[in-house]
């Protein structure tokens, strides 16, 4: 019988840094470095993501299809309970836009102004289809991002976001740390 996830042991050939239990991740995902990637437990990675450079997966996170992560070497940190929809791009990585430079990897890095600067993405994170994530965004406990949005700075604690660039448009109810008691305590 065919499994569209890799196996326990297929997992640990891959070469990741850390693999937690219950992880499913599709075997149509490019990974790039597996040494520098930790997965914690019960985590769900789907069909055609990327996962590049530093990732730190907390637990109970699903990241569905089509999601890019470059980490680079400063990374991409995500907390337990989070999701990421379809078509998110997280990046500690990018290149300078300014003119001042030249951008992509094929050209040296004297040419080039790389800016790295690792991602949080905290505990009970909801981020919405299309959304971009850009190096240093800080998107703390309980935050929700409406579909489409650009997440180029800081977002408040549960508080739910939309729009280029996200903005705060209300607060977002925190009984999901009540659920989560009640989950783990079952």
């Amino acid at each position: 019988m065919y499994n569209s996830f890799y196996s326990l042991y297929e997992l640990n050939e891959i070469g990741f840094k850390k693999v937690g239990e219950n992880v499913l991740i599709s075997k149509k995902v490019s990974i790039y470095s597996p040494q520098d990637m930790s997965i914690g437990n019960n985590v769900r990675i789907d069909d055609f993501c990327i996962l590049s450079g530093k990732l730190e997966l907390a637990s109970y996170i699903h990241i569905a299809c089509y999601t890019a992560l470059f980490g680079g070497d400063k990374g991409i940190f995500i907390g337990s309970y989070s999701t990421l929809s379809s078509r998110v791009s997280v990046y500690a990585k990018t290149d300078d836009y300014s003119g001042e430079f030249m951008t992509n990897p094929m050209i040296p890095d004297c040419y080039t102004n790389v800016i790295s600067c690792e991602v949080n993405i905290a505990d009970f994170v909801v981020v919405g289809s299309g959304c971009v994530i850009l190096p240093g965004a800080n998107i703390k406990e309980g935050v929700a991002c409406g579909a489409l949005s650009l997440i180029n700075k800081n977002l408040e604690p549960w508080s739910i976001n939309v729009g280029i660039p996200a903005r705060k448009i209300k607060d977002r109810s925190k009984k999901l740390l009540q659920l989560r008691d009640e989950f783990i305590s079952k």
